[in-house]
């Protein structure tokens, strides 16, 4: 886990920068460890090939995983599973797709080597498959990992590790009881840059930790919400402009309100007019492929409007505002809706708990991750309409045991001091994106702040106007260094950061080949049930509108404890 950082990794972090060998991409392997090759690749599958199995595809080093086929329902995601994502060079970098990650040619050439399916149990039968990668919406991790580990697949599932409690507990039996590996997608127990700084809280260049702000603010607003993309129409563009024509006799809003439904029809028609004719509008010859690019995928998206989301599990539905919602929408639109997803919480804010508890349990020698004692939090939609049944805001506050809390800094035995805590506070908004997404942790002796998962910077006490180094005799002293350069192994880090993603799945084929046990995985089902406990607990807290004291219970996966909901079952009970 990221709490065994060890010195030899700084020193390895030194050397690198020293020899000028820090290239993105290519550091993971050598700081945690592993090789980034394997002599026998591992044959895996990948099941849903959305926004984010995308980004585990771009992210897949093709000298450790071979992938043999993915499994999707979505015409769109399985266009972008092959071509990336082309609608900006942000959105390509992040998903550049098979073709280019693996050397294809087209997807015909790639499916001489990846077969797609769109029912993943299909995949599953598949003896050559050897292991599985899971990105489905959350309500579904629970039942396609299940399946996988009873059709002998070893699981890296996406975060969160499941919808409920009860579900993840449930996966954690069934993955001892095959004895196959359970890996879930927590990132930062593979970011060099998370591990360095738990380095630098466990060597106390900061002091005692006292108070940990984190929050992960957007700038998402109604019509301008990237949970909530537009949906398929198969309307002619030329029966669109009319309903515009109509619409705007009856003023601006209804206007906006055609134009917002039929956004992706009137996108492709704009799109295809600077392909047919580029002189007219400006499109220049070297522009043309990457149109052409963006009108294919354009298509595909558009291709979504044939699914039969509701013959997949989806929902039709009516919220208490009145609102229709259609199986296609609650398949398309799945975070917002608490049946399919966990909101805020469950995609963001267990990220940025999970980094809380390892920046505290640095305090306590890291040899076990230490759980919160309490949690009091508030939710609801103040940006958003009623289209919706996730909130839009959400602010938590919980207690952790701090220094001084148990005796001798032993977790295991009685309170020593019950003031010894520390508050870790965490807001989740849309609407206004000011100061992005980080953590900051408050120290007796300085200040660690980590923005954005790519920038690490270390203040002396209260200051903020001054970066500082930290000297091994004199402890933080002022600087203008710059970029988080107080150690050389964190100008490295700074120098080619990783969000992780890459590293995860390397070292999970790692383990696998290597038949290692499961405490071997940075983020190990106990490890993972945690962030899934402190996540959902959160979510009952604010739905409840009260405080909330955790239970060790929750934390252990032998135990049919659970806050809120039903028990899970035994593994051998456990049906998909």
């Amino acid at each position: 886990e990221l709490l065994e950082s060890n010195p030899d990794r700084r020193e390895f972090m030194e050397q690198a920068t020293l020899a000028g060998a820090v290239t993105a991409g290519g550091l993971g392997a050598g700081y945690w460890g592993y090789g980034d090759k394997l002599d026998a690749r591992l044959r895996i599958g990948v099941i849903g090939t959305g926004d984010e199995g995308n980004v585990l595809i771009g992210a897949m080093n093709p000298d450790v995983v071979e992938v043999k086929a993915i499994a999707d329902i979505r015409p769109y995601s399985i266009h972008r599973a092959f071509y990336g994502d082309c609608y900006s060079a942000s959105s390509l970098a992040a998903r550049p797709g098979l073709n280019a990650k693996y050397g294809y040619k087209n997807r015909d050439e790639a499916e001489k080597e990846v077969t797609v399916y769109e029912d993943y149990n299909e995949l599953l039968e598949r003896d050559d498959i050897e292991a599985v990668i899971i990105a489905l919406p959350l309500w579904l991790h629970h039942q396609a990992a299940v399946r996988a580990m009873r059709a002998g697949k070893h699981v890296l599932t996406e975060k969160l590790m499941a919808w409920d409690v009860a579900q993840c507990k449930e996966m954690a039996r069934v993955a001892d009881d095959t004895g196959l590996l359970l890996a879930t997608g927590h990132q930062r127990h593979y970011s060099i840059l998370y591990d360095n700084a738990v380095d630098t809280l466990r060597r106390g260049v900061i002091g005692d930790i006292h108070h940990i702000r984190a929050q992960w603010h957007r700038g998402n607003l109604p019509g301008k919400d990237s949970w909530r993309p537009p949906l398929p129409k198969s309307e002619p563009v030329e029966e669109v402009k009319n309903l515009i024509r109509a619409a705007r006799k009856e003023g601006p809003a209804a206007e906006a309100a055609v134009k917002q439904t039929y956004k992706l029809v009137l996108e492709l028609d704009a799109w295809e007019a600077r392909v047919n004719n580029p002189g007219r509008y400006k499109v220049k010859p070297s522009e043309i492929e990457g149109w052409e690019k963006k009108v294919a995928q354009k298509r595909a998206q558009l291709k979504d409007i044939a699914v039969d989301a509701a013959t997949h599990g989806y929902e039709a539905g009516e919220l208490s505002s009145g609102y229709q919602r259609s199986a296609l929408e609650e398949l398309i639109r799945w975070r917002i809706w608490n049946r399919t997803g966990g909101g805020l919480m469950a995609e963001l804010g267990s990220h940025q708990l999970d980094a809380a508890g390892i920046f505290i349990s640095s305090q306590f020698g890291g040899k076990q991750k230490v759980n919160p004692l309490s949690v009091i939090g508030v939710g609801g939609r103040h940006i958003f309409p009623h289209n919706r049944d996730a909130d839009d805001h959400v602010y938590a506050s919980y207690e952790y045991p701090g220094k001084g809390y148990f005796d001798d800094n032993d977790p295991r035995k009685e309170i020593a001091d019950d003031n010894k805590k520390v508050v870790v506070t965490y807001s989740s908004i849309n609407g206004n994106g000011f100061g992005g997404y980080g953590e900051v942790v408050l120290g007796t002796d300085g200040t660690l702040l980590l923005e954005r998962e790519q920038d690490v910077m270390l203040y002396a006490g209260s200051k903020v106007d001054t970066k500082v180094k930290y000297d091994e005799k004199d402890g933080l002293v002022d600087s203008y260094e710059t970029g988080g350069g107080y150690t050389p192994a964190a100008q490295a880090v700074t120098a080619a950061v990783s969000r992780g993603y890459r590293e995860e799945i390397e070292h999970w084929a790692k383990c696998i080949r290597d038949d290692a046990p499961a405490e071997t995985l940075h983020c190990h089902p106990k490890v993972a049930l945690a962030d899934a406990v402190i996540a959902l607990t959160t979510n009952v807290a604010m739905a409840e509108n009260r405080r909330i004291k955790f239970d060790s219970e929750w934390f252990d996966p032998k135990s049919d404890a659970v806050p809120a909901g039903r028990q899970p079952a035994e593994a051998d009970a456990v049906e998909a």
